[in-house]
C-alpha cells in the first residue's frame, strides 16, 4: 500500500515505537522522504518511505482507547486538585464560611500559539472543558518570534503558551547545541521577544517547548515552564494542564513546580520550571441577572 499525506504510520527502524501523521512527501538526495508529525506526542521527524508501516483504522482504534484512558486519568487528577483549590478559595472568600456571600472568580487568560492546527484544536477543546479562558492561534514555529509582539498587544494575555513540534538529534550535536534541535531556537527567539514586552516572570507566565526541546535554553530565555528536561517526548495536551494550574491558582499563592507537573501526562522527565505566582482573582458580590 502506497504511503500518502495524511496516513497514520509507524517506523520499522524504531520498532514501531510512536504513531505519526504524514504531513509531506518529498524527494531529497535521490530518496523519497516523509515528513512526520507525532499523532499523540509533540515530535517532528522524517523517514524514508520504505521504513514506514501504515496503521489501519482497526489497529488505530485499539491504540486510541489506551490513549483515551490515559487522558481521562490525567483529567480526573486535575479535577481533584481544582476542586480542592476551589474549596480553599471559597473558605477564604467567605471568612471561614461565617458570611453568606456570593463571589466570582477571574482565572488567568491564555494565549496559545501552536505550530500544529490539529493539536491546537485538541488543546482548545480541553481548555474549554476545564473552563480556562483562551485564545488560540496557529502559527509556524519559524514565524512565532516575528508575530508574538503583535499578538501580545492584541490579546493582552496573562499566560502565554509557545508550542508545536520539536526533536533532538544526537547525531547533530550535544544537548547544549541549538543546531541539534528542529525548533528549539525558534521557541527561544519567541520567548525572548515576549520578554521584551513583559520582562517580569509574574506579569506574563510563559510555557514554551515541545518534544525533546532544549529545556535549559528556554528557561534562560525567560520561560516559567518548559520542556523537556530529559529530552523525552511530551504529550500534546501537557501544556494545557500546566497553564490551567496557574490560571486557577490565586495570585496570593505561589505554585510549587511539582504541584504543576505531577498531574500532567508526561511528568517531571518531560516538563519543568520555576516557582511561579498564580493568576486567579476572586471578587464579590456575584450578581445574577436573568436574560
Amino acid at each position: 500500500m502506497e504511503v500518502k499525506v495524511g496516513d497514520l504510520v509507524e517506523r520499522k527502524s524504531y520498532q514501531r515505537d510512536l504513531l505519526f501523521r504524514v504531513t509531506e512527501i518529498k524527494e531529497e538526495n535521490g530518496k523519497t522522504l516523509a515528513i512526520l508529525f507525532g499523532a499523540e506526542f509533540r515530535i517532528e521527524a522524517d523517514a524514508p518511505i520504505d521504513d514506514l508501516i501504515i496503521v489501519g483504522q482497526r489497529e488505530y482504534k485499539a491504540r486510541e482507547k489506551q490513549v483515551i484512558d490515559t487522558l481521562e486519568k490525567a483529567y480526573r487528577l486535575f479535577q481533584q486538585d481544582h476542586h480542592l483549590a476551589k474549596q480553599r478559595n471559597e473558605y477564604y472568600s467567605t471568612g471561614g464560611y461565617t458570611n453568606e456571600v456570593s463571589y466570582f472568580q477571574v482565572p488567568g487568560r491564555v494565549l496559545h500559539l501552536d505550530g500544529d492546527p490539529l493539536y491546537l484544536q485538541k488543546c482548545l477543546d480541553l481548555y474549554t472543558k476545564i473552563g480556562v479562558p483562551v485564545q488560540g492561534v496557529h502559527c509556524k514555529e519559524t514565524e512565532m518570534h516575528e508575530k508574538i509582539g503583535g499578538l501580545l498587544d492584541y490579546y493582552q494575555p496573562d499566560i502565554l503558551v509557545i508550542t508545536g513540534h520539536d526533536a533532538y538529534a544526537k547525531t547533530k550535536g550535544k544537548m547544549n547545541d541549538m543546531k541539534a534541535y528542529r525548533h528549539s531556537r525558534h521557541f527561544v527567539q519567541a520567548v525572548r521577544e515576549a520578554r521584551k514586552k513583559y520582562p517580569s516572570l509574574d506579569h506574563l507566565v510563559i510555557f514554551a517547548g515541545a518534544c525533546q526541546s532544549n529545556f535549559e535554553a528556554l528557561i534562560r530565555a525567560g520561560a516559567n515552564f518548559a520542556s523537556s528536561p530529559s529530552r523525552i517526548n511530551i504529550h500534546a495536551l501537557d501544556p494545557v494542564y500546566v497553564v490551567a494550574k496557574i490560571s486557577f491558582t490565586s495570585f496570593m499563592e505561589r505554585v510549587n513546580v511539582w504541584d504543576v507537573i505531577r498531574n500532567t501526562i508526561t511528568g517531571e522527565r518531560g516538563l519543568g520550571g520555576i516557582e511561579t505566582k498564580g493568576i486567579l482573582r476572586t471578587g464579590l458580590p456575584f450578581q445574577y441577572y436573568e436574560e
